[in-house]
């Protein structure tokens, strides 16, 4: 294939959440025709706007450790714990789980967390590549993320400052005085924390994935607004979309919608163990002015962002997949943590229920299908679909455009679950 016809190549992406549209758009710039197709349009409660906002290049310690399983029934049975179960949904969870403690381990531990830094230390100036062509004033600050916990915790947090250490990340321990000085309005639960720096926030998710949007269609980008039902292959293996209004059929395709990519992800044999962590927001509005930048309490998993809608609080893990209603304990442990640091606050608003995609060893999956040459993966980001959003989407389309890379992309491969 010349050049030129390469450039012309006809790409379908399934999902317009941040990874969807950031794929969607390093394509368009490498100058491939892209359709972008998602039931809902963007931005529409989506897990890409209603997720804490963080920029987190740092993040690179995964949940699978052995220590967590010590934690996990103590942390399932408190009121005001970050982890909970609909036990309606425990018989289907029971493989990811199998899967997890399987990767609990101190190697398989320090495999994530190097893959995971390697991609991360290329999230921000991927992101800023993109940010270069769109006006994001007022939207994105760069003043850190603070962590901080009682000294029930400091074995936990030992753990991963020292990880961090050795994969060099930026981070500034903090005493309970200083984290007092960065932010006053804090109820002093604390004992210490850190600072990372080099972390940025956005005031307003929804505003920053439709600039991006906004973006790709005025550089030529379609956007099909219907529900990609299936997907299958001509004879010579190029992708055919089913949506519920027509067949699309293009030269390469990405799948690319979150939460909700393994039930096309099976239907081209691939037996993917992606599920969800639901997660929740609140907002206290008209009290943004209590924080100048998100913190994370980690002895209660949650934490708080500083939007425009107010102060967000965002948090809790919680297995119960895509169907089960949201949980008014949840909302109700949202609350009264928040109420907990900031007893000034009042009534809340805007109870949000969305879907992290998440994998077993905590790595997602970015790369080609193992059975299908012109089929793509990018979901299973867990936390950090926000985060990775730009540099996933520079990662695919550069493999889409047959691109050498210096990366090393064989641990984010499908393959690894065969």
């Amino acid at each position: 294939m010349s050049g030129d016809a390469k450039f012309k190549s006809l790409v379908g992406v399934i999902g317009a959440g941040i990874q969807g549209v950031c794929i969607s758009l390093c394509l368009i710039k490498k100058g491939f025709k892209v359709t972008l197709i998602d039931r809902d349009d963007p931005g529409k409660d989506s897990t890409s706007t209603g997720n804490a906002g963080h920029f987190s290049p740092y993040a690179s310690v995964p949940i699978n450790r052995s220590d967590i399983l010590v934690d996990v029934p103590s942390m399932l049975f408190s009121s005001t714990g970050p982890l909970a179960l609909k036990w309606n949904y425990v018989y289907k969870m029971i493989p990811w789980f199998v899967k997890f403690i399987k990767n609990c381990s101190k190697k398989n531990m320090m495999h994530t967390a190097k893959y995971m830094h390697q991609i991360l230390n290329l999230a921000l100036p991927a992101y800023d590549e993109l940010f270069s062509d769109i006006d994001i004033s007022g939207l994105v600050e760069s003043k850190g993320i603070i962590y901080f916990w009682t000294k029930n915790d400091l074995k936990s947090r030992e753990l991963e400052i020292n990880i961090r250490n050795e994969l060099g990340v930026k981070q500034q321990l903090l005493t309970r005085h200083e984290i007092h000085d960065l932010e006053p309005h804090i109820k002093k639960v604390y004992h210490a924390g850190v600072l990372y720096p080099n972390a940025r926030h956005t005031r307003n998710p929804k505003k920053i994935l439709l600039k991006l949007f906004d973006l790709f269609l005025k550089r030529g980008g379609h956007f099909k607004r219907q529900n990609a039902q299936s997907i299958s292959f001509t004879s010579d293996n190029k992708p055919v979309i089913k949506t519920d209004l027509n067949y699309y059929t293009f030269e390469k395709a990405v799948i690319a919608c979150g939460a909700f990519s393994k039930k096309l992800t099976d239907q081209v044999d691939e037996k993917i163990p992606l599920d969800t962590e639901r997660g929740y927001h609140i907002h206290f509005k008209g009290h943004d002015h209590l924080l100048s930048r998100p913190v994370i309490f980690l002895n209660r998993g949650f934490g708080i962002t500083p939007m425009e809608q107010g102060l967000r609080v965002v948090g809790t893990v919680e297995f119960g997949g895509l169907n089960n209603p949201a949980s008014k304990k949840r909302i109700l442990n949202l609350v009264n943590n928040a109420k907990y640091l900031f007893p000034e606050l009042t009534e809340h608003h805007d109870e949000w229920l969305g879907f992290r995609p998440t994998l077993p060893d905590f790595l997602p999956v970015i790369g080609p299908s193992k059975n299908y040459k012109n089929l793509f993966y990018s979901f299973g980001h867990h936390h950090l679909g926000w985060t990775l959003g730009a540099i996933s989407g520079k990662i695919i389309a550069g493999m889409i455009a047959g691109e050498n890379t210096n990366l090393d992309l064989s641990p984010y491969k499908s393959l690894r679950f065969s």
